[in-house]
């Protein structure tokens, strides 16, 4: 709830300072569009809705930061994240005096403070406020570009248009500047005609020095209460200190038995920080990105229970009740903790991913393929013809397997593994499979045919597709990381398409396959053959030429047009 308060006041800030940048720019046209811009820009910002919006958001983000950095146990934190912080604190100082010398003004004894005013008092009779109202504008600017950033990397198109986006985030505040510089320089010359500056003087109902003093009064009670409010953060953070060291010391352990120490109240992401262990956190510990999610040992049963915020967030990712984030546990017990994503995990490690790949046990079809007599082939070859010769192969079945709906799990070698049906029904994915191995046979002959004059005798293949239950998941470490499965239907699998050597086939599939895809392949004699590591044979049908399965089309044919003849009912 309070992220999402944070983030709605934020995005109410950043859309004031973005309106006001935009007004700035209209000076790059004319005086007359400048003040007309503005009439909008009032119209919205001081309606009552808008009053509130704005002031309302003002005192919720400036009391959330405060509350953040309160809540922050320790201060090695990257740094855009100091940034953000610095940032976000310097801008009610910064902002005070303009705020209360125009809307104030304004309120209390009528002053017209458009932009005839704030240029002769920015530009004209004191210029050093004026780049200091610049600095405000480009500091609120940029606290919020890197807040509306670090939000929305964590969106899966935001990568595509992030370009775009840094380009109005440098080109709109490089507008603003040089409209307000025009439109000073035109005011300047138009002041140096006393009449116009009297005439002026009068429509602006100009302050006079007790209205000065006001607003330099008020300016001192507004710095006062945020220096305050400030100091009052870091002295409930030294008596927090200060009582949490009397409670004793949390031991976390770490994969590979590193133990660190914690005073009760810190995040295990600050805990990693400060034991100098590397950590992924994408969103910088606001809890939004899921990327610092940890899995829970030893010791789990004393930690608390997440709170609707954390809990939103791991159900995003299909996390079990052994995950939490590590930028929101807190734990007053000892604990074993292992952080789940390497510590260069990307905004796109935060995304929503499919059930399958979080790790689950399901029905596939597994396709081996291997190419024949390839390392003799690669010994009469030079180096660069092998590697040519394989990432052509490659591609080509590869192409195939996604055409026909599979996952390619891994390329080894000269082999490859695919699985069929890890997101459908196991009948769809023993459909696929044997759609694929026919079409893989039909490209294989392609492939021959384009490489004839590299090749000394055409590439053959032999192809093992088996079903069974399997584990499936994202496995691997750091950035060899992949999708694949274990079980023994794999070995299985393997085991066919090694068999395809005996047999002088091209294609060998188990009967189980057959049977669960509805495929007739009686054409193709039944055999049964032991498999290392089973009690049972497996029956398998030999085929010697894949693409001689025309029933397998055929059977897709059939099913679907009965699929698009049910939709049509």
């Amino acid at each position: 709830m309070l992220t999402t308060i944070r983030l709605t006041s934020g995005l109410v800030l950043f859309a004031y300072v973005g309106t006001h940048l935009i007004n700035h720019s209209w000076g790059l046209a004319s005086m007359e569009a400048l003040n007309a811009g503005r009439d909008i820009f009032v119209a919205v910002w001081r309606s009552w809705p808008g009053t509130i919006l704005l002031y309302g958001g003002l005192l919720t983000h400036f009391i959330l930061i405060l509350r953040s950095l309160y809540n922050r146990r320790s201060f090695r934190i990257r740094i855009w994240e100091a940034v953000q912080i610095l940032l976000g604190l310097a801008i009610p100082f910064l902002l005070a005096e303009h705020a209360l010398g125009t809307r104030g003004l304004n309120a209390t004894i009528g002053v017209i403070d458009d932009y005839i005013y704030e240029i002769l008092v920015l530009w004209v009779y004191a210029p050093e406020k004026g780049i200091l109202q610049t600095v405000l504008l480009v500091t609120a600017w940029l606290h919020g570009c890197v807040g509306v950033h670090f939000w929305l990397r964590l969106k899966p198109w935001y990568r595509g248009v992030s370009p775009y986006l840094l380009a109005f985030a440098i080109v709109l505040p490089v507008t603003a500047v040089f409209g307000f510089v025009a439109a000073g320089r035109e005011i300047k010359v138009l002041a140096q005609d006393p009449i116009w500056l009297e005439d002026m003087t009068l429509h602006i109902n100009w302050p006079d020095q007790a209205a000065v003093i006001w607003v330099a009064k008020w300016k001192e009670i507004v710095w006062e209460i945020c220096g305050g409010m400030l100091a009052l953060v870091v002295l409930a953070r030294a008596v927090r200190w200060l009582v949490e060291r009397r409670r004793g010391v949390v031991r976390l352990t770490y994969p590979g038995g590193r133990v660190t120490q914690i005073t009760p109240g810190i995040t295990v992401l600050e805990a990693s920080r400060e034991a100098g262990i590397e950590h992924a956190s994408v969103c910088g510990g606001r809890g939004r990105c899921s990327t610092c999610r940890i899995r829970l040992g030893e010791g789990r049963e004393h930690v608390e229970a997440p709170s609707a915020d954390e809990q939103k967030v791991l159900k995003r990712v299909g996390a079990p009740e052994s995950v939490r984030l590590a930028c929101q546990l807190r734990p007053t017990k000892d604990l074993e903790v292992i952080p789940l994503l390497p510590p260069n995990a990307s905004p796109k490690d935060a995304y929503r991913k499919p059930a399958h790949l979080q790790g689950s046990e399901r029905e596939v079809a597994i396709l081996f393929a291997d190419i024949r007599k390839f390392t003799q082939f690669s010994e009469n070859k030079l180096p660069y013809d092998v590697v040519f010769v394989l990432n052509r192969y490659f591609r080509a079945m590869g192409e195939v397997v996604e055409e026909t709906g599979g996952e390619l799990d891994k390329f080894i070698g000269d082999g490859m593994m695919a699985l069929f049906g890890a997101n459908t029904t196991p009948e769809e994915g023993c459909r696929r499979a044997l759609e694929a191995a026919r079409r893989m046979s039909g490209a294989l002959d392609d492939l021959n045919q384009s490489l004839r004059a590299d090749l000394d005798e055409p590439l053959k293949i032999g192809i093992g597709i088996h079903l069974g239950m399997v584990i499936v998941g994202e496995m691997g470490f750091s950035n060899a990381v992949s999708f694949t499965a274990i079980g023994d239907a794999v070995n299985t699998a393997s085991r066919l398409e090694q068999a395809t050597k005996e047999h002088a086939c091209q294609l060998i599939v188990s009967e189980d396959i057959c049977k669960r895809a509805g495929v007739s392949l009686d054409g193709f004699p039944l055999q049964e053959i032991p498999i290392r590591g089973r009690q049972q044979p497996v029956q398998i049908r030999c085929i010697e030429k894949a693409s001689d399965m025309t029933e397998v089309e055929l059977q897709l044919g059939r099913r679907s047009r009965r699929d698009r003849a049910s939709a049509a009912e």
